[in-house]
């Protein structure tokens, strides 16, 4: 068993039978541990509630219910479990609808099964995971929502400037240990900056960190 991904719990929502046992069998032989599947967006809400999965890997299309919602609720309700979209779709309303609802990234079904795998394991580790041509996407439609909505908010947390420094790398993909290279900090304090920041923002993980600064316009250098 690989021990990167044997503390890994996973959930797999999708409506087609023979695709969504195939999932769940590949990811068991990689030494995940599958939970539950489901079949529609409702049974997966309510099967998330009980077994609380690390990662659930959420179809979009499934008859009359919507991976959308689903996504909306089971991140809304347990924000410990974190969403990655696994569609046939690449449609780009469908990719922002997806991330708006909570979805921490979007992996097309032609993907690899060793793509499928990484991917789950760096959603488990809270980056944001994305099919290649579609985290641009994502991003420039927080810039864009950053650019037209209100500058300030007067209700926003005051961070340090140390705190926003290493803000602005989490936004920019770094993590804890590049971060703490740059700035010639330790990884432990580049550790504590972040959950001091998530405290104070009251978020979750790094991936709505990772939000909160491009729609604060925090994820270009200060100088720019």
């Amino acid at each position: 068993m690989n021990e990167a991904t044997a503390a890994v719990s996973v959930m797999v929502v999708d409506d087609h039978p023979i695709w969504r046992n195939g999932v769940a069998r590949d990811l068991a032989e990689r030494g995940f541990e599958v939970l539950a599947t489901a079949s529609d967006g409702e049974s997966a809400v309510r099967i998330a509630r009980t077994v609380r999965p690390a990662v659930v890997l959420m179809d979009l299309n499934m008859g009359s219910s919507t991976g959308v919602d689903a996504t909306g609720r089971i991140t809304a309700e347990l924000p410990e479990t974190r969403v990655l979209v696994l569609s046939a779709s690449g449609e780009h309303s469908d990719v922002l609808e997806a991330v708006k609802a909570g979805a921490s990234g979007y992996l097309l079904k032609s993907a690899s099964v060793e793509e499928l795998v990484d991917a789950v394991r760096r959603t488990a580790s809270g980056d944001a995971v994305f099919t290649a041509g579609l985290a641009g996407l994502v991003l420039g439609e927080y810039r864009r929502m950053a650019a037209t909505g209100p500058e300030s908010d007067p209700g926003t947390p005051r961070l340090s400037d140390r705190e926003t420094e290493v803000l602005r790398l989490v936004a920019k993909g770094l993590t804890a240990r590049q971060i703490a290279d740059r700035l010639v900090i330790s990884h432990r304090t580049v550790e504590n900056h972040v959950q001091s920041t998530l405290r104070k923002l009251q978020l979750h993980n790094r991936v709505e960190l990772a939000r909160y600064a491009i729609e604060h316009g925090l994820d270009g250098d200060p100088d720019e």
